[in-house]
C-alpha cells in the first residue's frame, strides 16, 4: 500500500521520525579553500549583478545578497524571483550557458543569500538561521560540542520578508505571485519548514537532500500539521546520497562496558534513516489539496553532488519553463 492512503497519516510520521534517531555523517567539501570568482565577479552577457549588505537584528551575522537582474526587459506582470540560500555556494555552481539558457526561456530574478566570507558557506551562521526552533515557544538551541546554536530559521524568514525582498523589489520588476526559494541539506530543511509553518511566503518551493534526518526527524512533526497549500514543490535528492561500503565507526561504551570506539552495522539507507524517506514525504504530500509536488533523482551522486546538480532544473522550476523539473 502507497504510504500516502494510510489513514492514520500523524502515526505514520511518528514511526518514521522514530527511525531517524541515529545521526549522520554527511561528506563535507573543503571548506577550508576560498572560492573561486564566480560568474557575478566575472560579469555577464544576459544578467546585471548588484550586492546587498545586510546584519541580522542579534548582530550576529553579517549577510551578502547578490541579486541577479536580467537584462531582457519584464514581462507585463514582473520577473519571477528565485531565492537562493548557500548563496556563495549557488553562486559558484552558475554559468554563463546556463544563465544564457535562461534569457530564452524567459530568465528570473536570481537573488543569492549568502554570507560574509570567501568561504563557499558559513558553517556557523547557515547552523543557525537554517534550523527551526524546536518547541512552540521558538526557543533556540545550541550544540556545545560542535560550537553551534540553532533554530533561527523563523528569525531568519522575517529578514527575507521585511529586509531582502523589499531591496529585490527595488532594483528589479518582480511578481510577487512568482516567488521560488531554493535550499540543500539544512538549506533543504528549512525550505519545507518555511512551507510547513508560512506556506504565503513563496509560491514555489525546491527542497534538494533537505536534512529530514535533523534532530531525530523534527520536520515530520511540522509536516504532520500541515493541511495543504497553493503551492508547487520540487524535492531533489542524489542516487547515491548517504551508501556506504562498511559501517561507521562512533565513540561510545562497548557493550561490555568498555570505553573503545565500536563499529556499528551500516544505517538503513542514507545516513541512518530509511532510504526512501524523501519519495515517502512526497507520497504523502501529493495527497493534500492545492500542493504540486515533483520529485527528482540524480542517479549516482552523493549528498554534496546534489546541490550542483539541484541548480539548472530548479532554475527552470521556478521560471515556470515547461518541462522545467527535467
Amino acid at each position: 500500500m502507497d504510504i500516502a492512503s494510510l489513514p492514520d497519516r500523524r502515526s505514520v510520521l511518528g514511526g518514521l521520525a522514530a527511525l531517524l534517531a541515529a545521526g549522520p555523517a554527511i561528506a563535507q567539501p573543503d571548506l577550508s579553500r576560498p572560492m573561486d570568482p564566480t560568474i557575478a565577479d566575472r560579469g555577464s552577457t544576459f544578467y546585471r549583478f548588484e550586492r546587498i549588505g545586510l546584519v541580522s537584528r542579534d548582530g550576529g551575522r553579517r549577510y551578502r545578497v547578490t541579486v541577479g537582474v536580467p537584462r531582457r526587459p519584464a514581462p507585463a506582470a514582473g520577473y519571477p524571483v528565485l531565492h537562493m540560500l548557500d548563496g556563495n555556494a549557488a553562486l559558484g555552481v552558475l554559468t554563463e550557458p546556463l544563465l544564457e539558457d535562461l534569457d530564452r526561456g524567459g530568465p528570473p530574478v536570481l537573488v543569492a543569500i549568502g554570507y560574509e566570507t570567501d568561504r563557499r558557506f558559513d558553517v556557523v551562521a547557515r547552523a543557525f538561521d537554517y534550523t527551526p526552533p524546536t518547541s512552540l515557544s521558538g526557543e533556540t538551541w545550541e550544540n556545545r560540542e560542535r560550537g553551534r546554536r540553532g533554530g533561527g530559521a523563523d528569525a531568519f524568514l522575517d529578514l527575507i520578508e521585511a529586509e531582502i525582498k523589499p531591496r529585490v523589489g527595488a532594483l528589479a520588476a518582480v511578481d510577487p505571485a512568482r516567488q521560488a526559494l531554493w535550499g540543500h541539506s539544512y538549506g533543504g530543511l528549512f525550505t519545507l519548514h518555511c512551507l510547513f509553518t508560512r506556506p504565503d511566503r513563496f509560491s514555489t518551493y525546491i527542497a534538494a537532500s533537505p536534512s529530514l534526518w535533523w534532530q531525530d526527524g523534527f520536520i515530520l512533526s511540522e509536516e504532520a500539521r500541515f493541511t495543504g497549500a497553493p503551492a508547487r514543490l520540487l524535492l531533489t535528492r542524489g542516487g547515491a546520497e548517504g551508501l556506504r561500503r562498511e559501517g561507521r565507526r562512533r565513540e561510545g561504551p562497548r557493550p561490555d562496558g568498555g570505553a573503545d570506539a565500536v563499529r556499528q552495522a551500516p544505517p538503513p539507507g542514507r545516513e541512518g534513516f530509511p532510504a526512501d524517506a524523501l519519495p515517502q514525504m512526497a507520497a504523502r504530500l501529493r495527497a493534500l489539496p492545492d500542493l504540486s509536488v515533483d520529485v527528482i533523482e540524480f542517479p549516482g551522486l552523493s549528498h554534496g553532488e546534489a546541490l550542483a546538480a539541484s541548480l539548472p532544473p530548479a532554475l527552470r522550476f521556478a521560471a515556470g519553463f515547461a518541462g522545467g523539473v527535467k
